[in-house]
């Protein structure tokens, strides 16, 4: 199924989501990486405000590549970061922000899936090495904030238009596309060795 959808998201629009699913957004993309998944878990264990209300909001998982112009921000290339790196964070991010689609690439572990299942969220891919389309999807830099982390590090509130096509691999459920498919293919693995070896499983 494709499926389009406008910032905030609801949690009803986000449960309907399974893996396989397209998505296309409109709205606000909040990017953040290893640095801001690290700050924004020291705010919220102190219990302060975040710069960025995510609830409803778009989490991409991207160090951009910038230039300023004058008093405007311009970004060249948005590419996804591999989002293994978040996922000691991203289930309590995930519980705390109400933050509904997370977007990277590489895919992410149990935690954010249980995280995903528990609190309506939703994990979604970016095709890998197609930054120079993905800055094309930004109508607009509307601020950034946490700068003294360096570029790649801070966090960019983007508008997009038309953000994807980004392909559901963890949805509400708690079902994790690559998960899946890694022990499906370690049984096959091992089943082709054992044959190898004259020994039968």
């Amino acid at each position: 199924m494709e499926y389009r959808f406008r910032t905030p998201i609801g949690e009803k629009d986000v449960r309907r989501l399974r893996v396989g699913d397209v998505v296309f957004v409109d709205g606000v993309v909040v990017s953040c990486r290893d640095m801001g998944h690290r700050r924004c878990i020291e705010y919220l264990r102190r219990g302060e405000k975040l710069p960025v209300d995510l609830s409803g909001l778009v989490l991409y998982h991207m160090g951009p590549v910038m230039r300023k112009l004058e008093a405007r921000w311009v970004i060249l290339s948005a590419g996804p970061t591999t989002s293994a790196r978040m996922e000691r964070y991203e289930a309590e991010l995930i519980e705390k922000t109400g933050v509904r689609l997370i977007v990277g690439k590489g895919g992410m572990g149990a935690k954010t899936a249980e995280a995903c299942r528990e609190f309506g969220a939703a994990y979604a891919i970016f095709p890998g090495g197609a930054g120079a389309l993905a800055a094309k999807l930004v109508e607009r830099v509307e601020r950034v904030e946490w700068l003294d982390l360096g570029i790649p590090e801070a966090m960019w509130v983007l508008r997009v238009r038309n953000f994807g096509p980004l392909m559901v691999t963890i949805d509400p459920t708690g079902r994790n596309f690559y998960e899946d498919h890694k022990s499906k293919l370690l049984r096959e693995n091992l089943r082709k060795a054992y044959s190898l070896i004259g020994y039968r499983a």
